[in-house]
């Protein structure tokens, strides 16, 4: 009896890792629904099955908890995709690895592309101290080592010139379209854009079109390349 009723609970400091992870991932939902403005810490808390003040006690307010969504988010891209760069490949299979790698971790989070439009949105309305962060902390130092892996491919004759300010926010936005569109695609063709077979039909085709983008085509006639 006594080693039950020492046995922590959910929602009770007893097991912060447990208690922290819930919150999140309730706050994941409710931001992407909702939007920051939207967004209900009650219902987080309800959502997660904690009380409010256990909410606070990890999370000092709202925006201190989006921050910690926002560092799921960016630094879960950030861990499944740096490997992925840093490894020992010839520029074309390296970026194609970064661009499944890519595609793969939002296809396993479908909610994250709503918190980062939301997020983009919010700072074209003037408040931007989040964003400053992410992209200091994650997306420069993402853009930096896809820039060198298109320029090592670039250098050995393998890639088109492309301007890379130009190329690589369009190559992002060929991976990430399909999830932010996925309400509108599920109306047009009455299908699940994130059923398993969609989502690998896609990924075929967004690795396709990105290597037609940027690959150069040998010439087998003369070993030439176009």
């Amino acid at each position: 009896m006594k080693a039950a009723l020492s046995k922590p609970r959910l929602g009770s400091r007893g097991r912060p890792e447990e208690s922290r992870a819930a919150i999140l991932q309730a706050a994941v939902r409710e931001f992407s629904r909702e939007g920051v403005a939207g967004a209900r810490t009650d219902a987080i808390a309800r959502a997660a099955h904690v009380n409010k003040a256990l909410l606070y006690y990890y999370f000092k307010d709202k925006e201190t908890l989006y921050g910690a969504v926002l560092n799921q988010v960016f630094g879960g891209l950030k861990a499944s995709i740096e490997e992925k760069l840093a490894a020992n490949l010839p520029p074309r299979d390296k970026l194609l690895a970064y661009v499944g790698a890519h595609f793969d971790y939002i296809a396993g989070h479908p909610l994250y592309p709503r918190i980062v439009q939301s997020e983009m949105m919010r700072a074209g309305r003037g408040s931007v101290p989040q964003l400053e962060r992410i992209v200091k902390q994650y997306l420069r130092p993402l853009f930096t080592k896809v820039a060198a892996v298109i320029q090592e491919g670039q250098a050995a004759g393998d890639f088109r010139a492309v301007d890379l300010e130009q190329f690589i926010p369009s190559m992002i936005a060929v991976i990430v379209s399909h999830f932010t569109n996925a309400p509108v695609k599920r109306l047009m063709t009455g299908t699940d854009p994130l059923s398993p077979e969609v989502l690998a039909a896609r990924r075929a085709a967004v690795m396709d079109f990105i290597a037609a983008a940027l690959f150069r085509q040998k010439d087998n006639s003369n070993g030439a390349q176009a």
